[in-house]
């Protein structure tokens, strides 16, 4: 949770502003982490970036193994300096150092997915690396792999007998999005794990949840005073929540064909944070306690029936337009993309969450490809005061408190303030907070946080079997409107904030807030 800088002990580290403190109430017993898929981009990137970010905090365990198991035929060398490249390119500064002194830890299996003796070879290797580093037989297993490959390593652990916790060692798995592909889907998922590995074991990784701002939410409201009192349906008129990026489907068109925004982005990404948004408080900062909440809130949002989705919901496609001072291609002419294709790339969702606390309040999702600019933000929306006492100058705009997630992660309120000199003028200023200035100091990357929780075994920040198949619930019944309906997507033209359909959505008298 946040401090105030103020109030911090100075640390004897100026590379290191978590200080002593924090690295006692966060440490993490002995343990070896297998990466499945240790060869693709994720890895690179992100995972052992992220890795060395904590290395450089002192937030690693006091012994640890990285294990990357692929099919390429590369040796522990050549793993090595594939990711010693990966930290220098994406890692915080002076991270490179970090992997320097650890790089005699990180290790190279070469197997396929499918093969039972690349399993038997790994638990020989994992064996070795607990007498030679002192890993202590505590195992973490990341599956940074395309999903149609989780159910054959996931029978396979469980087979060798590598998901199983004797003497008081752990065995847990970290699992990446996408959680199947629907409700039918995810449940088989859940299923297929459960047979391997405790619900505690696992760890359904949701990166959003590691930001910054996203975990900021809980202390914004049930650690001041002047928030939680106005966080209701009778202070709030509506919530906006927007993830929007500026880029295009890429060369993932094949992908995108089969998951469309609604998949990609709002059924994870954007009701996670809802949930942080309009959970009631929780009875302990517990993970059980947490995602307990979250959980409620889905199941206060009903299913969709299928003459309800037009009214509720607006998709759209992009078409030909101008970015950045280039014309960009539509989505129709994408690559992978078929030239019929009814695939959603924005999507705006009305929810409401019928409980006593939300009852008249709408949550407004929207996520979209090709908008102006990449941006995440929520946006709380309160109502106007009952009676215009001020007539002249008055905004016409409400109170925003807006909790930007990415970029320039911060938290923003707008208000009205009178204008110096003697007529008595209202405008509109902002109190800004953001991160990087009251703060100080590089900010960790999402991934540390996440993947410091799973070695220290906390699942607060993480999504639980009922959370996902709730989710998966609501977005179903949305999917089986759409299809129902026949009806094509609307267009947008590429650069611009979406189809004109997404306005009318709010209702009267709303808009949507301009990143």
């Amino acid at each position: 949770m946040i401090t105030d800088p103020a109030d911090s002990a100075p640390t004897t580290d100026d590379t290191n502003p978590l200080g002593e403190e924090l690295r006692e109430a966060r440490a993490a017993a002995p343990c070896a982490l297998v990466i499945f898929g240790a060869t693709g981009d994720l890895t690179r990137r992100k995972l052992v970036p992220s890795l060395m970010g904590l290395a450089k905090d002192g937030l690693l365990p006091s012994a640890f193994a990285v294990v990357g198991f692929a099919r390429r035929p590369w040796s522990d060398q050549k793993f090595r300096d594939t990711m010693l490249e990966g930290v220098r390119e994406h890692g915080r500064s002076n991270t490179a150092e970090s992997f320097e002194a650890l790089s005699e830890s990180f290790f190279y299996h070469e197997a396929d997915f499918g093969e039972a003796e690349g399993y038997a070879g790994l638990k020989r290797r994992l064996e070795q690396l607990d007498h030679k580093l002192g890993t202590k037989g505590n195992r973490i297993y990341y599956l940074a792999t395309p999903p149609s490959a989780y159910s054959v390593i996931l029978e396979h652990l469980a087979e060798a007998g590598l998901s199983q916790e004797q003497d008081g060692r752990f065995a847990r798995i970290i699992v990446e999005k996408p959680f199947g592909h629907d409700l039918a889907t995810a449940r088989a998922l859940n299923d297929q794990i459960r047979r391997g590995f405790a619900e505690r074991q696992v760890f359904r990784i949701d990166h959003y949840l590691g930001k910054e701002t996203v975990q900021n939410i809980l202390a914004l409201r049930f650690g001041n005073g002047i928030f939680e009192p106005l966080w209701n349906e009778k202070f709030v008129d509506h919530v906006q929540i927007t993830v929007a990026e500026s880029i295009g489907v890429g060369t993932r068109g094949d992908y995108f064909e089969e998951s469309g925004i609604i998949r990609d982005m709002i059924q994870n990404h954007l009701m996670q944070v809802m949930t942080l948004v309009a959970m009631e408080p929780p009875a302990a900062l517990t993970a059980d306690g947490v995602r307990d909440e979250k959980v409620k809130v889905l199941k206060a949002i009903q299913s969709f029936e299928p003459d309800e989705v037009e009214d509720s919901t607006v998709r759209a496609q992009y078409t030909r337009g101008s970015f950045g001072g280039e014309e960009v291609a539509g989505y129709l002419e994408e690559k992978g993309v078929a030239s019929n294709s009814t695939t959603e790339t924005f999507a705006a969702v009305r929810l409401q969450v019928e409980n006593w606390r939300w009852g008249k309040t709408p949550f407004f999702l929207r996520s979209g490809k090709r908008l102006p600019r990449r941006v995440t933000e929520v946006a709380i929306h309160f109502k106007q005061p009952p009676h215009r006492l001020f007539t002249s100058g008055t905004p016409s705009s409400p109170n925003v408190l807006l909790l930007r997630v990415q970029p320039d992660e911060g938290v923003a309120l707008r208000f009205g303030s009178k204008v110096p000199g003697p007529a008595m003028r209202i405008r509109d200023v902002r109190m800004d907070f953001r991160y990087g200035s009251a703060f100080g100091g590089e900010t960790a990357d999402a991934y540390e946080r996440l993947l410091l929780d799973a070695m220290v075994g906390d699942g607060t920040l993480f999504a639980r079997r009922d959370e996902v198949e709730e989710a998966w619930r609501i977005v179903d019944s949305i999917v089986a409107g759409w299809q129902q309906s026949g009806r094509r997507p609307a267009t947008y033209a590429a650069g611009t904030w979406g189809p004109t359909g997404a306005d009318q959505l709010l209702g009267p008298g709303r808009k949507w807030r301009k990143p």
